[in-house]
């Protein structure tokens, strides 16, 4: 408390049943983080409160004595950007340093285990999402939310539904929320009830329904495709349009920045080219200069091959509906979305794969 006395000469001041209180807010731990995991100085804990050490790397604790993430195989050391050990996969990676962190690439991947980058980006169990923590003041920041698609993607009742009803309560002017490219002509994937909830909510919002990531060629597709040098789906002959991370950022980037421009509005983000999946592993041969081939199995042998690989039951279903789907659908639509929003065109798939050229060998 500061009181000023504006007289010449000092003058005594009193106060009667003066009371004052301190409120605490909801917060108790705010972190900011450079890339490759160390905590900024605008970082703090609030006093006489226990932090949360197990933010940062998909949910690994950080050892506040060594400050290393103590990991599976061996601690990562924040400061240098680096592993204090080798690689238990080195051998896998012979581009890359064995100390490397996360392919030397933290905006994609993190390294719980700190053995495989690409297995701890997929397989279950390192994946982490945030609660939605009611905050009744939040002032500009309650101009705009962004709906992070945690796994639990089919539990829309459990987890998307109050985050929308807190939006509501919070005042939000604006939602941007990433979809799925075709999902108002299919009423059984959950992104669809996802984007009634939205629009039912009255609040403004901006869909971005993304076509094919290319990026499931270093995730999702990234074991057989290495270790097997094939591509094992059940999509046949289907076509699909595809889109590169990269773009889809840049696009929601230019939405958040300036959603009145976006109200109400959704894109469909692709690229400007339509392939198979047998003409794709023609390109991913061509530009590797490895032979990469691909096969259409059944759904029985997907399953099986997938459940050897150790891949969830549920995440082998969502594989089967996203590349089995389509054989009998129509071809999809190539649009100038992402031109038009952010100024350039698309990352073809080529281009996809000059540029990641060392983790798709």
């Amino acid at each position: 408390m500061y009181v000023s006395n504006e007289n010449a000469t000092l003058v005594d001041v009193y106060f009667d049943d003066v009371v004052m209180t301190h409120t605490k807010g909801n917060v108790v731990q705010y972190n900011e983080y450079y890339p490759f995991g160390l905590q900024t100085a605008n970082s703090w804990t609030r006093e006489n409160t226990t932090g949360n050490n197990f933010l940062g790397n998909g949910g690994t604790e950080l050892n506040t004595t060594s400050n290393l993430y103590d990991l599976a195989y061996r601690n990562y050391d924040l400061v240098l950007g680096r592993m204090n050990g080798v690689d238990p996969m080195a051998t896998k990676y012979a581009s890359l340093t064995p100390y490397n962190f996360s392919f030397n690439d933290p905006v994609t991947y993190n390294d719980p285990s700190g053995a495989d980058p690409a297995d701890n980006y997929f397989y279950g169990g390192y994946f982490t999402y945030y609660d939605w923590i009611p905050q009744r003041n939040l002032g500009w920041a309650a101009t705009i939310d962004r709906l992070l698609r945690p796994p639990q993607l089919s539990e829309v009742d459990k987890i998307f539904k109050p985050i929308i009803e807190m939006a509501v309560e919070c005042s939000v002017k604006h939602i941007v929320f990433l979809s799925v490219q075709g999902v108002e002509k299919s009423a059984i994937i959950p992104h669809h009830k996802i984007e009634k909830l939205v629009v039912e909510s009255k609040i403004s919002y901006t869909f971005l329904r993304p076509a094919y990531f290319t990026q499931n060629f270093t995730t999702t597709l990234h074991y057989d495709l290495v270790k097997n040098r094939r591509i094992f789906l059940p999509a046949g002959k289907s076509v699909f349009t595809l889109i590169d991370v990269s773009d889809i950022g840049e696009v929601a980037a230019k939405v958040i920045l300036q959603p009145e421009k976006h109200i109400n509005q959704a894109y469909d983000l692709t690229c400007n080219e339509k392939l198979t999946f047998h003409e794709m592993a023609a390109e991913l041969s061509k530009i590797l200069s490895v032979d990469i081939h691909f096969e259409s199995p059944s759904l029985l042998n997907v399953y099986l091959a997938k459940r050897k690989e150790q891949m969830p039951t549920m995440l082998i279903l969502v594989m089967i509906m996203l590349h089995y789907l389509p054989r009998f659908q129509k071809d999809p639509a190539m649009t100038d979305c992402v031109k038009s929003i952010t100024g350039h065109q698309p990352t073809t798939f080529g281009q996809f794969i000059v540029e990641n050229r060392d983790l798709l060998r």
